[in-house]
C-alpha cells in the first residue's frame, strides 16, 4: 500500500527580492510543485499586519513547514520573527491545550553568505549552521514539531557566477518532491547537521 502524501507549506521571507539570485527562483520552483503551498510573507503582509487565524489554519492544513530565508545576522528576516511571535501563540502552539502542531515537521531552507568552512568552531562564525539556528530548533521542540536539519546553500553571493545555482535548485526540487511523496527519512534528517548535499540514504524506497 503506497504511503500517503504529505502537504508542505513554504513560508518565504526575503526583504530584498529584487537582488535575490537564489531564493526567488527557489520560491518560484516550490510554487509549481503539486502538494506544496508557497507563501511570500513580505508580499502578503507588506505592513506586517499578519492574519493570525489564517496562518494558524495554514499550519493545521499542512504536515511539513519550511521556513525559507536568507540568513541575516545569524537569524531570520524581521517578518518571519513577527510571524513566529504572533502565530505560535499560547493555547495553540504551546501551553495549556496548545498541542495543535504536535507531530508535524519543521525545516529551514536558508542561504548563507559565508563559505561552508566558516561555520564551525574554528571558523569565522564559530558555530555550525545548525548551532546558529538553535532558537528555531528549540521552538520546534517546545511546540511538539520534529526539527529537520537545515537545507543550506553556503557562499550564496558567488553561487551564480560559480554556476552552483542549478545544482542547488535541482536538490531543492528533489527534496520537496520527496517530502510531498513521504519518501524522506525524517528520523535521519533530524539527526544530520545540515542538508547541504542530500545523502543517498535520505530517501526511502517506494513501497
Amino acid at each position: 500500500m503506497p504511503q500517503q502524501n504529505q502537504k508542505v507549506l513554504v513560508l518565504f521571507a526575503h526583504p530584498s527580492q529584487d537582488r535575490s539570485e537564489i531564493n526567488r527562483p527557489m520560491f518560484k520552483l516550490a510554487g509549481n510543485i503539486e502538494g506544496v503551498t508557497a507563501v511570500d510573507l513580505y508580499r502578503e503582509y507588506p505592513t506586517f499586519r499578519i492574519n493570525v487565524d489564517k496562518e494558524q489554519q495554514r499550519l493545521l492544513e499542512h504536515d511539513i513547514v519550511i521556513m525559507q530565508f536568507p540568513l541575516y545576522w545569524y537569524s531570520t528576516p524581521a517578518i518571519l520573527k513577527e510571524w513566529q511571535d504572533l502565530v505560535l501563540e499560547y493555547g495553540f502552539a504551546y501551553g495549556h491545550d496548545g498541542n495543535m502542531l504536535h507531530g508535524k515537521s519543521l525545516l529551514c531552507a536558508i542561504t548563507a553568505g559565508g563559505a561552508e568552512n566558516a561555520y564551525c568552531d574554528k571558523g569565522y562564525n564559530h558555530f555550525t549552521i545548525r548551532e546558529l539556528l538553535h532558537p528555531l530548533e528549540q521552538t520546534a521542540s517546545l511546540i511538539g514539531m520534529r526539527y529537520l536539519a537545515p537545507f543550506a546553500l553556503f557562499a550564496s553571493r558567488t553561487a551564480a557566477e560559480e554556476q552552483r545555482v542549478g545544482v542547488h535548485l535541482n536538490n531543492w526540487k528533489k527534496l520537496l518532491v520527496n517530502l510531498v511523496e513521504n519518501k524522506v527519512d525524517l528520523e535521519l534528517a533530524s539527526r544530520l547537521d545540515k542538508l547541504t548535499q542530500l545523502p543517498n540514504n535520505l530517501f526511502k524506497e517506494a513501497l
